[in-house]
């Protein structure tokens, strides 16, 4: 059993932090957990959301709350420190990057050679709209083009060459709003790109986690049923931030996949 997607943005970068989280692991009767950060912990990647926050005072305001908080190199340091010692349970160090179309070889640049086991690329932001951030602000929101061009993005970001895998593929739904047309051709066009580039896909209990009234768990079964007929690979996973969370629902979501 895997969780993919974990966040330890809320504790020091020791490895009784860490133990903290395999701990649980242990308790889960996981295998296997990949920990990571979100890329705008670090200062090195604030460059990528300059046109975000300039078009948005709720993401400008969001932004400089929370972003450059960690220091990269201490976390990449963390990881050498993670692999010297043994553990009950696989670890891998990567992070989550917000794709943007013009900054593919800005986050190339800024991951190359780092010592990193994975980059997660995630659609976080449609245009400047944070939509995952409070049902508010979809407000006046044109839920059909929000669609098309989160799904768009998506596939760029699946043939991009940059990353992994993709997180949480169709978390677009999570406040309940639903488009007027089917998903049927972005699903297949979006398991197309993952296979073409060989990248997993991250089935993601957070969403429901959060969400629970408005949102299902893990991906859309049709979405899963396009991805094995790609055979795309799926890692389940909690994207938990606290240690308390890893390894919700993760035997669910494998039932999601193998009942799809």
């Amino acid at each position: 059993m895997v969780d993919g997607h974990i966040h330890i943005e809320y504790g020091d970068y020791t490895l009784e932090w860490i133990e903290k989280f395999v701990d649980k692991a242990v308790e889960m009767q996981l295998d296997e957990i990949y920990l990571l950060e979100h890329n705008y912990m670090f200062k090195e990647f604030a460059p990528m959301y300059e046109s975000v926050c300039a078009g948005s005072e709720f993401v400008n305001d969001w932004f400089h709350r929370n972003a450059g908080r960690k220091n990269y190199d201490e976390f990449l340091e963390l990881a050498d420190k993670v692999r010297e010692k043994e553990y009950p349970v696989k670890i891998k160090f990567g992070l989550e990057v917000c794709y943007f179309r013009d900054y593919e070889d800005f986050v190339v640049e800024h991951t190359k050679d780092k010592g990193l086991d994975f980059l997660l690329g995630s659609i976080h932001f449609v245009g400047n709209f944070a939509f995952d951030h409070t049902a508010e602000l979809w407000e006046g929101i044109d839920v059909d083009k929000t669609y098309r061009d989160y799904f768009e993005d998506s596939i760029a970001l699946a043939n991009s060459h940059v990353f992994d895998g993709i997180g949480h593929p169709d978390a677009i739904k999570l406040f309940g709003h639903k488009p007027s047309y089917a998903l049927s051709d972005y699903y297949e066009r979006l398991a197309k790109a993952l296979s073409d580039s060989n990248m997993y896909a991250d089935q993601n209990s957070g969403v429901e986690r959060r969400c629970h009234d408005t949102a299902p768990l893990g991906m859309d079964a049709e979405l899963i049923r396009a991805l094995k007929r790609h055979n795309v690979k799926i890692i389940t996973s909690s994207d938990a931030h606290h240690p308390e969370d890893v390894g919700y629902k993760i035997r669910e979501l494998n039932e999601c996949v193998i009942n799809a």
